[in-house]
């Protein structure tokens, strides 16, 4: 089913870091312009049995590609799903809450197999996962369950990848080394726009929303509302004004159940580096628009060229910014 090409040199080499090592490009058999970056890690043990996982109709899922607004949407839906439960959610992590399907499959020397620890949840299962569309679990599409999928404009995506290539993997290299293997499509689960347009796609069957992380930042309360319709919830205007409160990214940013320092430490030491809390917040700006004053005039203008990929018009897509 699959092809796999080490990638050894180049773009994707030159942000290679301890944590997230030996990439490898998995491509379709069937069709090789169908490919994402995932750590050799990954291919050895969870790609099989990703493929392969049994899936319920009452999963819920998260797909994103990184850094488009996946934690805020987690926190966001499980709050809706579990009827505005703010005692648990004050008190148990939200990794805990909605586990991460592949993490361990992409964090060097991490022993959590996240994998299992997703597969043997109590039920409903919340399941966050980065997978393009033709590398998670095939049984996704025959059972469907809920899945919902956020989308970002690219400039602030890639700022944001820089900041958490950077405190998170451990990266040590320059920016310019990390736009290039973005706008080559050679960073750890690219390429984005195919991962976009996969499930934009598909935005119109019954069990997908379709979110964008602009929409949630400007109006928070109308896409706070089309989740709870999409998960036949139903809550005053009170309630749902509380909830957006809970998400506002000041509460975000200060609630040790959302804002993910235990993972931090997590990664950290497992290749060895002392976590420091203060050195890096995972929710960190949280802005539509904050690539302005990080990109130069001509990273903005590479971006503007991949934002507009051709094949976006022929299907109605169009990134906000």
């Amino acid at each position: 089913m699959f092809n796999f090409e080490k990638l050894d040199d180049g773009p994707a080499k030159n942000i290679s870091t301890e944590v997230t090592a030996d990439m490898v490009k998995i491509s379709l058999k069937s069709d090789p312009s169908k490919y994402c970056i995932m750590p050799q890690k990954f291919v050895d043990q969870d790609l099989e049995r990703i493929k392969n996982m049994e899936i319920f109709e009452d999963d819920i899922w998260i797909v994103t590609y990184p850094k488009c607004g996946t934690t805020w949407t987690q926190e966001m839906i499980w709050m809706i799903h579990n009827n505005l439960d703010y005692e648990t959610s004050s008190k148990v992590q939200l990794a805990d809450r909605f586990p991460f399907l592949e993490w361990s499959g992409i964090i060097k020397n991490f022993t959590i197999d996240t994998f299992e620890d997703c597969k043997t949840r109590p039920r409903p299962r919340y399941i966050k996962s980065h997978l393009p569309l033709f590398l998670l679990p095939d049984q996704l599409w025959t059972v469907k369950p809920k899945i919902i999928y956020v989308a970002r404009n690219p400039k602030d995506t890639v700022v944001s990848w820089f900041h958490h290539h950077t405190h998170l993997h451990c990266y040590n290299g320059t920016k310019e080394d990390l736009i290039e293997a973005f706008l080559t499509d050679l960073m750890l689960y690219s390429p984005m726009n195919d991962h976009v347009l996969d499930f934009w796609k598909i935005r119109d069957q019954p069990n997908i929303l379709f979110l964008f992380f602009e929409d949630m930042k400007r109006n928070l309360d109308q896409e706070v509302k089309r989740a709870v319709k999409f998960l036949d919830k139903n809550f005053s205007q009170e309630e749902i004004d509380k909830l957006c409160k809970h998400l506002s990214f000041e509460s975000v940013k200060d609630n040790k159940m959302i804002n993910k320092n235990e993972e931090i430490r997590m990664i950290k030491e497992s290749i060895g580096v002392k976590f420091d809390p203060n050195a890096f917040s995972f929710v960190r700006k949280g802005q539509v628009g904050g690539y302005k004053k990080e990109l130069t005039a001509k990273e903005n203008e590479m971006l503007d060229e991949y934002s507009k990929w051709p094949t976006f018009e022929e299907f109605g897509f169009e990134y906000r910014f």
